[in-house]
């Protein structure tokens, strides 16, 4: 990693000869339990919500409340998902959708680049405005719950499926991120739902289907706080009103009913109070599901969809009239009080729109419940125009991620009258139109995004190819994977060749690729490294144009000597011509950084990050590497990678000065301070409701497969009389008896303290060049051998960006440093732990190259 040798506190330098692998504890092969599933509203952040939901839900039936925590079934409405209703408080069916960077299967929306997109610009303005802007499109079309932004998977494994829908392998750099997101969506009233909630970090295998188990992936508690839920604490603390669960199992049990980390983790020691939802046909269970902390079943169906089967729905309503699910569970639950604090927290209940779209169709008249197969008809698209001017952002995010690896002999920027030959069918259109590949589930044409339920239709496209055309009209293009035969290009010529590598969802496999990159591997795709070679053999000037989800070797030409300047542009949603043609002509500087590293070679990863696939059993993917992903590890195995995490070249120069170093919060103790007891929680009457309110009513008309709460006749079932005992085999480890609160909880994302800024350090930038351009600082921290325990020898914990400064322009940028970017979780104490005074502590800013 090249560094900026701007050692501001050092007084303990980092070696790689102290470094020790860390080990997983003995007590991460089985998840503990942790019951029961701890009330929601002692907050203050959120108690007026909480004071609205208890008068609501102490005034609903049994059916109204179920209701709420199921959803109607698949296709079983407009949305991906919906909830049932509570029509006699105003409360509609509320619409969960996709996706993180867009509105999924729906029209006249905004594409914005992906999540990676925002991470490589360093920017946590535009981080936010993206934010906002997926809110505003979300309200519009009437989605209660948008269902992002994502910050797992966390590039643990380079090759797989969809690290691209988050910020990028670091956990801070998926915090601001995601914490930026969140509070951008929100502020526009729209749910937002953090995802995915924890350790999905492939595609294959994922899920357990009737095919076989989902894999397990097997993490030691330190690392599962100091790298996973690093990300997930800043959203809890950002107020994220849903957290989504991932398919797979942690530690040998499913996270959709993993009490320890739903329960003990997510709402005890983080203090999450909105609800927990699951991944779409995730449950695994119904009371072993609500007793585990679960709030909400998405799309409501059991494990094999349009059965009209359902893990909750009606046998919700029977566990709650038999006893088996204690009344206390189901008024907490969203089911209830969380979902309906929710909507009450987030101001749904003033003229938030109903859903005025349909992600089955984009005809205008169709079925209202399409997977009913008998279904009543009527207006399911309004075509309501949501993009406003969100162009504006999702360009500035697109351009200003473009990340600049090589400019030999100040190749780049180009002169508009260049003469220019470009190759590469990732230059141009899709050749079977726009859109035309379901979830974007194939590689045709540039690529904006990768494929699966984390993409949405594109509004429209200038492609590269349209907008290099724009600006040298004479240039000669060539949009095919095959470099031709015949061409005698002259000797000033230069060749811009685009390539891409691609991946997604496990739903879809597209040339061979289950969603992870298994047959492509980390090279480009359509034989793109050939292409690049063949382009350098015919020109003297060759610039490659990379669009890709991540890492990406590029060993097989990028030390050929015609090979002058490279480029990757990362995903760029519907902005991707003009975008790159600003930074190409020198309209803009690049400034965008790389948000992983790029290895030599995959061997320099970890043998533990490999995907991994077996065809019988439950594959145990341990966590073996423990903290040391993506740049802790280069550091730590002494590697030297391509180019390292944060790398970014820019047309112009500058310089970094006058550090001033500000204490703020003392640290004068090791643990933070003891946190403020939780405040009060609803309380409701916990007798078994009357039978009767989960009666079909006799004027509903019935439709075929959706999900009701209602039995057939609920009067003859009654109460066990020991069903928290005995009668029930309730899972190990249950108990109606509450844990202490979690020492290290408090607050939102935990003890408020850790949270308190330790120091702020400013420091000047000055563009010392002859272009205008902006400039990312990354703040690293090196914690010192006196701290106890292995750690990583460099941390980024902050980063800033500057506007844009002209040639000898001055900015100063501050960055801040909490007391928990100080510490490490000790698994035995179960707390965040420092140093007194931050005593040998090391702060390191990295800027332009890395």
């Amino acid at each position: 990693m090249a560094l900026l040798p701007y050692l501001i506190l050092c007084l303990i330098p980092y070696t790689l000869a102290s470094q020790r692998r860390l080990h997983p504890r003995d007590d991460a092969a089985f998840s503990p339990p942790y019951y029961p599933a701890p009330n929601g509203g002692w907050l203050s952040d959120w108690a007026d919500a909480y004071e609205k939901a208890q008068r609501v839900v102490g005034n609903m039936t049994l059916a109204e409340k179920v209701n709420l925590t199921t959803g109607t079934g698949e296709f079983m409405g407009p949305c991906a998902g919906q909830t049932g209703s509570a029509l006699r408080f105003g409360i509609p069916n509320l619409c969960l959708h996709d996706s993180p960077l867009g509105i999924r299967n729906s029209d006249h929306n905004t594409a914005f680049p992906a999540g990676v997109t925002a991470g490589a610009t360093f920017d946590k303005d535009l981080m936010y405005q993206r934010g906002v802007g997926l809110g505003e499109e979300a309200r519009g079309k009437g989605v209660n719950v948008l269902l992002g932004p994502v910050v797992g998977p966390m590039f643990r494994k380079p090759r797989g499926g969809r690290g691209w829908e988050g910020f990028g392998a670091d956990p801070s750099l998926q915090a601001i991120g995601g914490a930026q997101t969140i509070k951008g969506m929100q502020s526009t009233g729209a749910i937002a739902c953090i995802k995915h909630f924890i350790g999905n970090e492939q595609e294959m295998h994922r899920e357990t289907t009737v095919l076989g188990p989902g894999y397990s992936s097997n993490i030691d508690d330190r690392t599962l706080h100091e790298l996973y839920l690093w990300p997930f604490a800043e959203g809890v603390r950002a107020g994220t009103g849903a957290v989504m669960m991932a398919y797979n199992d942690v530690n040998r049990s499913a996270c959709s009913q993993n009490s320890m980390l739903i329960n003990g983790v997510l709402k005890d020691e983080l203090g999450f109070q909105g609800f927990v939802v699951t991944d779409w046909l995730a449950q695994m269970g119904g009371v072993s599901s609500a007793l585990a902390g679960l709030d909400m079943a998405m799309p409501g169906d059991g494990l094999i969809p349009l059965l009209g089967d359902s893990y909750w729905g009606s046998q919700l309503s029977r566990a709650i009239l038999n006893g088996t699910v204690p009344m206390e569970r189901l008024n907490d639950m969203s089911q209830v009080t969380r979902i309906v604090a929710t909507w009450y927290q987030m101001g749904q209940d003033q003229d938030y729109p109903l859903p005025n779209f349909s992600s089955n169709t984009l005809d205008e008249i169709e079925p209202l419940y399409p997977g009913a197969l008998l279904s009543p008809t009527g207006v399911v698209n309004q075509y309501v125009n949501v993009e406003g001017d969100h162009n504006i952002t999702a360009h500035a995010i697109a351009r200003d991620a473009i990340t600049l690896l090589k400019n030999d002999d100040n190749t780049l920027p180009l002169s508009k009258n260049a003469s220019l030959y470009v190759f590469g069918t990732d230059a141009g259109p899709n050749s079977n139109g726009l859109n035309s590949c379901s979830d974007q589930g194939c590689d045709n044409g540039v690529l904006t995004m990768g494929w699966g339920s984390g993409t949405s239709r594109l509004p429209y496209l200038v492609t590269p190819q349209e907008a290099i055309a724009n600006i040298t009209p004479s240039a000669a293009f060539y949009i095919t994977d095959t470099f031709p035969s015949d061409l005698t290009p002259n000797a000033s010529s230069t060749a811009i060749v685009f390539i891409n590598a691609d991946s997604g969802e496990n739903y879809i496999t597209v040339e061979d690729n289950p969603g992870d990159r298994t047959t492509a591997d980390l090279f480009a795709w359509h034989s793109g490294d050939e292409l690049v070679q063949a382009a350098a053999q015919a020109f003297s000037s060759v610039v490659v144009i990379i669009h890709t989800v991540g890492p990406l070797i590029l060993e097989n030409w990028i030390d050929l000597d015609p090979v002058k300047a490279v480029l990757i542009a990362h995903l760029p949603g519907q902005e991707a011509g003009y975008s790159l043609t600003d930074v190409l002509y020198g309209d803009s500087s690049p400034s965008g950084h790389l948000p992983y590293t790029i290895p030599y070679n995959e061997t320099n990863y970890p043998a533990s990050v490999g995907l991994l696939d077996q065809p019988f059993g439950q594959i145990q993917d341990d966590f073996t590497e423990a903290l040391y992903i993506d740049y802790r590890h280069f550091l730590h195995a002494n590697v030297t990678p391509r180019y390292p995490f944060g790398y970014g070249l820019s047309y112009t120069g500058f310089s970094f000065s006058n550090p001033v170093l500000t204490p703020l919060t003392p640290i004068n103790t090791t643990f933070p301070p003891p946190r403020a007891p939780k405040g009060p929680t609803p309380v409701y009457p916990s007798t078994i409701p009357d039978p009767g309110e989960v009666a079909w009513p006799a004027s509903l008309t019935r439709i075929w497969r959706y999900l009701y709460p209602y039995l057939d006749d609920p009067s003859s079932i009654t109460p066990s009389s020991n069903a928290s005992t005995s009668e029930y085999p309730y899972p190990a480890g249950y108990t109606l008896t509450p844990h202490p609160p979690p020492r290290s909880g408090g607050g939102a994302g935990g003890n408020p303290s850790l949270y308190d800024v330790a120091f702020t350090l400013s420091i000047d930038i000055t563009n010392t060049g002859s272009f205008s351009g902006r400039a990312v600082v990354q703040l690293y921290v090196s914690l010192p051998e006196s701290i106890g325990v292995d750690v990583p020898g460099l941390q980024l914990r902050d980063f800033g960006k500057t506007g844009v400064l002209d040639p000898g322009d001055v900015e100063t940028v501050v960055l801040n440093v909490t007391r928990k970017d100080l510490s490490v979780w000790d698994v035995e104490v179960q707390d965040w732990r420092t140093v007194m005074a931050a005593e040998g502590v090391g702060l390191w800013v990295a800027g332009e190259g890395g």
